[in-house]
């Protein structure tokens, strides 16, 4: 998907749909967030709030995927989440579902940011066994609605396949394949749990350098939680790595089907449409691979 493809959203048009379906906020300011992602654009309302609205209609099922399940999981997590306070309904200038959340204190996480690496990482690992304990009786399985995080990786066979055949160096070629391959040998062999499907830096708050908030849970289903330990070579390094994973306690296969996932998105995707390989990333899956294997 391209840019071209996405629905324009401005302030504009948020105020005016503000004002149509709820007018006790419409004296409220309305700006733009320090860093809106892909599916979603999102605006302060006030100091108090936030709105955020579906970039196209591939993304739409978010919202009612978060506005049910988000309040029931909260008070079982660690860490504060986005908590939905009201729906908007789709209309005339703009067609989809959107939200608005009570407004979490806190920065985009960065390197910069962060106090210590290594206690961001139990941290968040911490986050994600609490995330994994709850109940998933009712969840949303994983498919086309999520892009299929949390479900097979096979579903992107082909198209990770096809990216490595493109590889100019052969020695990566031989690499990659071997990772790839050693992440589809193996399925989750447990019952399905709760996983958020975007565990990136951009989706972490901190406050006073410590990991305070995660939010976009756009993409939480339950299923195979490999998909969110991708964080694990995309941020972490070295010590936080190992204690991440120390602190996960998922075996060794769960791993490498996440050396799988992160692979496939450093392989393939940089922004819908996009074609440009992380080599950072690639570089990190491979030199764990190789420590792993020793």
């Amino acid at each position: 998907m391209s840019n071209h493809d996405k629905i324009h959203i401005d302030a504009c048009l948020v105020q005016r749909l503000i004002a149509t379906q709820f007018p006790e906020w419409a004296s409220l300011e309305i700006k733009p967030v320090e860093l809106s992602g892909w599916d979603n654009k999102t605006f302060h309302l006030g100091k108090h709030m936030t709105i955020r609205l579906p970039s196209h209609a591939d993304y739409s099922g978010q919202v009612e995927t978060e506005q049910y399940w988000l309040p029931k999981l909260a008070p079982q997590l660690p860490l504060a989440i986005a908590m939905p306070i009201a729906m908007g309904k789709p209309g005339l200038e703009y067609p989809l579902h959107w939200s608005i959340y009570k407004w979490i204190e806190g920065n985009t996480a960065s390197i910069e940011r962060i106090k210590n690496l290594p206690q961001f990482a139990v941290a968040l690992a911490e986050f994600l066994n609490a995330l994994q304990q709850c109940d998933p009786t009712g969840g949303p399985l994983a498919g086309e609605h999520n892009f299929y995080r949390g479900g097979a990786l096979a579903t992107y066979d082909t198209e990770t396949r096809e990216a490595i055949a493109s590889l100019d160096d052969k020695t990566y070629a031989e690499v990659t394949t071997e990772i790839w391959n050693l992440a589809l040998s193996s399925t989750w062999q447990s019952p399905p749990v709760w996983v958020h499907g975007d565990i990136a830096i951009g989706n972490l708050l901190v406050n006073k350098g410590q990991l305070s908030a995660v939010i976009d849970f756009g993409q939480l289903c339950i299923g195979d939680p490999a998909c969110d330990l991708a964080i694990a070579w995309t941020l972490f390094t070295g010590e936080s790595r190992d204690t991440f994973r120390a602190t996960l306690k998922l075996d060794s296969a769960t791993w490498a089907r996440g050396r799988g996932w992160t692979l496939w998105k450093a392989l393939c995707w940089a922004f819908p449409g996009e074609k440009r390989v992380d080599w950072r990333v690639v570089d990190e899956v491979l030199a764990d691979h190789r420590r792993e294997c020793k």
